[in-house]
């Protein structure tokens, strides 16, 4: 009795709620993943200079190269034409998705634990953690991803989903403040066990979100197989359906490589990865030099929880207005807003502070919200991918993953552009255990150190300021070359979906 209870409640919770609530599982481990690693490393395991770049180097090479490998073992086989065979149900193809997410949801969440306990030298840790985390975040985050193109097509479905995925998101973020009460570098097992238990319910709500989705689609998956079934019955005696052609991986490169769209979103985008992470790098620096005296630690620490949670919520109305005025046209007002506000940041100066409390978290919280609206704009590359090429499948996780493979190293040229303009304006080199000192060595006309922190704050403000207005620059150029909107994305969205009912797509009506 108690199980049939279970079953009728889980049959109401509406899909998209179960879709959001992965978000939730990746969210409370990522956030602290991303604020505590280095940390961690650099101040209670002491890693060395080298030993870090390294790490970071290799890591680079991994998380860029995951991706595409990854899309392509899953999606491989999705390539072939419309015309090459027998079709693949899209109740399969989501199947498919949730089997993976409920075999790496649980793993993602053991690789998590691994950065928290000292297993071996700091260097060599260091590497394997990072790259034992990044393979199954990249695995979990590719098939939620592509499931938001394959559950949906029309924009005002994928945009409910992606609603509730940033809801959850945003409740994920609580682990943000939550973990601030246990993080202490002198005594490291309260964090430990905080650590634990938010690894035991990531992995518990894997299990039950996938398996709940899995027993939603099971049926429907059946009733196609079966119709399936039936169709090549009434084809026996008949001249036998074309054999399946599967594209290689270097004609799919060719095929991307005549996809303008995909081109100049990439181009985007990888500016837009850049910017994001030069945000979470620089945040703690950019309150240490420019507001650390002229504000509350209270008043700190609000900005850094706000800076995680406010970019979720802001991304819920940005949601709505996506619904009215299209994606393309919200992506561009941020653009332009971006800019707006950094040149009024530069106009104002750095003793404005006020001014600088409001800039400092709205810049980030915009550029965050930009970043988390950029997946509908790659489903709507899968649709036209599909069209374009006569897929018979659209192959999501694959476009997802070739989209990585060239924004991604943003993230790690992010810290390292910052941290080299930094030290060549500055002097300053956040890896010595006083920067400030060695600044003074490194460049002795600035004079004392007091000089020397305020040719830092200078440097802060520059960045801060000149780092958005250069990205700005760049994104409205490359994005005033992309055409996937307007009558162009209806009659994409059209053809994708006479292809879900079986009829392939035609090329010419785009």
């Amino acid at each position: 009795m108690a199980r049939l209870r279970w079953l009728c409640w889980a049959d109401v919770v509406p899909t998209a709620v179960l879709y959001g609530s992965l978000s939730l599982f990746i969210s409370i481990l990522h956030n602290v993943f991303l604020l505590y690693y280095v940390d961690t490393f650099v101040s209670v395991y002491k890693i060395d200079k080298v030993s870090f770049w390294v790490g970071e180097t290799v890591f680079l090479i991994w998380n860029s190269l995951n991706d595409p490998l990854f899309g392509w073992l899953s999606d491989r086989s999705f390539l072939s034409s419309h015309d090459s065979g027998a079709q693949i149900s899209s109740p399969e193809v989501v199947l498919k998705r949730l089997r993976s997410l409920s075999r790496n949801g649980p793993l993602f969440a053991l690789s998590f634990l691994a950065f928290w306990v000292a297993w071996a030298p700091p260097a060599l840790q260091f590497l394997a953690c990072l790259c034992l985390y990044d393979g199954f975040l990249t695995a979990v985050d590719l098939s939620h991803n592509a499931l938001l193109a394959d559950l949906a097509v029309s924009a005002g479905d994928r945009a409910r989903l992606n609603f509730h995925g940033s809801l959850f998101s945003a409740l994920g973020s609580l682990s943000v403040f939550l973990s601030h009460c246990f993080w202490d570098k002198e005594d490291f097992f309260s964090f430990r066990l905080f650590c634990v238990t938010l690894a035991a319910v990531s992995a518990l709500g894997f299990a039950v979100a996938s398996g709940l989705l899995r027993r939603r689609f099971r049926g429907e998956a059946r009733q196609r197989h079966d119709e399936a079934a039936a169709l090549r019955e009434l084809c026996v005696g008949k001249a036998p359906l074309a054999q399946d052609q599967n594209v290689t991986l270097g004609q799919y490169l060719r095929q991307l490589s005549r996809h303008r769209n995909f081109l100049w979103f990439v181009s985007m985008n990888l500016v837009q990865v850049f910017h994001c992470h030069f945000n979470s790098n620089f945040f703690p620096l950019f309150l240490e030099h420019l507001l650390s005296d002229r504000i509350s630690a209270s008043t700190g620490s609000f900005l850094l929880g706000i800076s995680y949670i406010a970019p979720h919520v802001n991304n819920l109305y940005f949601l709505t207005l996506c619904q009215r005025y299209g994606v393309y046209h919200v992506v561009r007002w941020l653009f332009v807003l971006k800019l707006t506000l950094s040149a009024l940041m530069l106009l104002g100066g750095a003793d404005q502070v006020y001014l600088l409390c409001v800039f400092i978290a709205s810049n980030r919280v915009f550029t965050e919200g930009t970043c988390k609206l950029l997946n509908l704009v790659v489903t709507d590359l899968v649709d036209e991918d599909l069209v374009l090429n006569r897929r018979q499948q659209a192959a999501s996780a694959l476009l997802f993953g070739m989209v990585a493979l060239v924004t991604k190293p943003g993230q790690t040229f992010a810290p390292l552009v910052g941290t080299w303009l930094l030290c060549v304006y500055t002097g300053y080199d956040i890896f010595e255990r006083d920067p400030v000192q060695d600044a003074v060595a490194v460049r002795p006309e600035s004079g004392t150190p007091a000089a020397i922190e305020v040719t830092l704050r200078q440097g802060c403000f520059y960045l801060l300021v000149l780092v958005p207005i250069t990205c700005a620059l760049l994104q409205l150029l490359a994005w005033s070359r992309f055409t996937l909107h307007g009558r162009r994305l209806q009659s994409v969205k059209a053809l994708r979906q006479d292809s879900r009912h079986g009829r392939p797509p035609d090329i010419k009506a785009v």
